[in-house]
């Protein structure tokens, strides 16, 4: 059906005159005759009862009338859904508890009209790669430890936060009332992160931080869940585990866990936004622009900075460059 006959035919039944409604469309009113009686030889019947006053709407055209209305209605949501500057800004943070869908949400308090969807696919940065290439999601938020040209070729990447972090203990663990810890002092201690998917950024990552300070990062044991997990180094006087500093948690107060910064140096994850260079969502640009500004890269000296060896691999573009949703 053509939606142009359509639309006309709503306004012709709203106006009462092919000339009125000929004004309202920018087009001539002969254009409109043809319009209706295309649509009318198209449905075949008569819309309108055709007088010298004007038009008046049949009884097959008041029936029709709410349908095409709908039809209008459905065809702009369409349109809007995947129009850039229209639809939503699609976004993959992975999990809504880590940094990324912090920094977003401070991103969305900051731009409240511009509308969001944010995602979770539970993929891995290759996964995610091939999910902003087929324009799956408009951004991903990941670990990048794939040098640049190994990336395909409309695929952009940007280090945009520099996650710091806590070390998570219960009211009677050795760290727990310690204002700071080191890579050191942890060295004594066992790191419980149980379920951690092998072969992953996160995976490879605590496979070098365990090797460069000597750390025992135990990954065994059935996965319950946060819940579960923070219950168990509540009640243990030796568990730990590791958190980014932006991470989310709730336990209830009688749990009394505590979060003690990790510095000396400082052990950084470092996370990079994914987007494609050929996407004008003008949204993408906005989100660029805050995280740019929005000081998520540490502003630690190099020399009290640990990074793995991938960390200085993507960095970000030069402030003046690349902006808006193109390269």
């Amino acid at each position: 059906m053509d939606l142009d006959a359509v639309r006309t035919f709503v306004a012709a039944a709203d106006a009462g005159q092919f000339q009125d409604a000929a004004a309202a469309l920018s087009i001539s009113q002969q254009a409109v005759s043809k319009r209706i009686a295309a649509l009318e030889n198209h449905l075949g019947v008569r819309l309108f009862n055709r007088t010298p006053r004007g038009v008046h709407l049949t009884i097959d055209g008041q029936t029709f009338l709410p349908h095409a209305r709908e039809l209008l209605r459905v065809a702009a949501r369409a349109d809007a859904s995947v129009r850039p500057g229209r639809r939503a800004l699609r976004v993959d943070v992975h999990s809504r508890r880590i940094a990324p869908a912090v920094v977003l949400q401070d991103f969305h308090r900051a731009n409240p009209r511009v509308e969001l969807d944010v995602v979770t696919l539970d993929a891995d940065v290759h996964a995610a790669i091939a999910a902003v290439e087929a324009g799956a999601v408009d951004a991903s938020f990941h670990a990048v430890p794939v040098p640049a040209r190994h990336l395909p070729d409309a695929i952009r990447v940007a280090r945009v936060i520099d996650e710091h972090h806590e070390i998570l203990v219960g009211p009677r663990h050795a760290l727990a009332n310690a204002r700071v810890v080191t890579p050191a002092h942890l060295a004594a201690h066992r790191i419980w992160m149980p379920g951690m998917a092998p072969d992953s950024e996160w995976a490879d990552y605590y496979d070098e931080l365990a090797a460069a300070f000597g750390l025992t990062i135990d990954l065994v044991g059935p996965v319950f869940g946060n819940e579960a997990l923070l219950a168990e180094i509540a009640d243990s006087a030796h568990l730990a585990t590791l958190a980014g500093e932006r991470t989310r948690y709730l336990w209830p107060d009688s749990y009394d866990l505590r979060r003690v910064p990790v510095r000396g140096p400082a052990p950084i994850y470092p996370l990079s936004l994914i987007w494609r260079a050929d996407n004008r969502h003008p949204a993408l640009g906005a989100l660029r622009e805050h995280l740019d500004s929005a000081h998520t890269r540490t502003r630690i000296p190099d020399a009290e900075v640990w990074l793995p060896t991938w960390g200085n691999t993507v960095v970000p573009p030069h402030p003046r460059r690349e902006r808006g949703g193109t390269t």
